[in-house]
């Protein structure tokens, strides 16, 4: 299957159009717009370091040097997806629920402009259809015990046809692919923008932002193999808990609790308990 790059209004997402319909009143109120880009997330970087401001976007129509977790290649032709950074300031005790917040975002996002299902794969991958669909990367600047920067990147394949590339070809997926109707890049990030920032502010109130991550989480109680650095694991997944890590049950029963950090994770959906 082949999908049209080019651009209509539907999938404009240059800064003009995105804030005379923007909901969100400081996610994407300052945002860096950019047709090519090495990474989104390395100019997200820079520029908060020279003081950009909480809720500032970096956006590209095509990255050259994307990445993913764990340093692997995130592949965006131009105009096939959504490529976004976004610089926040928060308290070091909600570095744990970032990711939490990044992922319902995107899931609530995807169900709210499509007929879509999501779920989200530990840590914070999403999935439709047990392929992936979209990838998050947080990076931390800490000094002195306080958060300088943290860059939550977040990349959605909308129009990208995976078939073009071997190496996802089977693992990846894009909304056009799972959606019986088009879907709207604009339409989907402005939704993003809105949800993300609903739940970012919710949590110094306290609101269960766990509960809603847990909600759509398909690992839990699957058999899993997980690999950090050379190290193999596995057995079923016992537990996902409030501060992100994965509680895993081996075969002679004993516990092994996991954080997310350099952990590659492959769910065994052969495996019958």
């Amino acid at each position: 299957m082949r999908f049209d790059q080019s651009q209509g209004k539907e999938d404009d997402i240059s800064p003009p159009s995105i804030v005379k319909s923007l909901r969100a009143h400081f996610i994407g109120q300052n945002i860096l717009y950019y047709p090519s880009i090495s990474s989104t997330m390395s100019v997200a970087k820079e520029v908060a370091k020279a003081g950009a401001a909480e809720g500032t976007i970096v956006i590209a129509e095509e990255q050259t040097a994307g990445r993913g977790r764990l340093g692997r290649r995130w592949l965006s032709p131009k105009g096939s997806s959504i490529l976004l950074s976004i610089i926040l300031r928060p308290d070091i005790e909600r570095l744990a629920q970032l990711g939490m917040v990044a992922s319902v975002a995107v899931v609530r996002s995807i169900e709210k402009t499509s007929n879509l299902k999501p779920a989200i794969k530990w840590p914070n991958d999403i999935l439709i259809d047990s392929k992936k669909v979209s990838g998050i990367l947080i990076e931390n600047l800490i000094e002195g015990g306080k958060v300088n920067v943290t860059i939550v990147g977040i990349g959605m394949n909308v129009k990208l046809d995976p078939s073009l590339f071997p190496d996802i070809s089977s693992q990846a997926t894009s909304l056009h692919i799972e959606s019986a109707r088009k879907i709207s890049r604009r339409e989907i990030l402005l939704q993003l923008l809105e949800e993300f920032e609903q739940l970012y502010q919710e949590l110094p109130q306290g609101e269960p932002i766990y509960e809603a991550w847990l909600g759509y989480m398909e690992t839990l109680g699957k058999f899993i193999r997980v690999k950090w650095g050379d190290k193999i694991e596995q057995g079923y997944v016992e537990s996902i808990n409030p501060d992100g890590s994965l509680t895993l049950r081996r075969s002679d029963g004993s516990l092994l609790t996991l954080v997310a950090g350099e952990v590659t994770l492959t769910v065994d959906t052969g495996r019958i308990p």
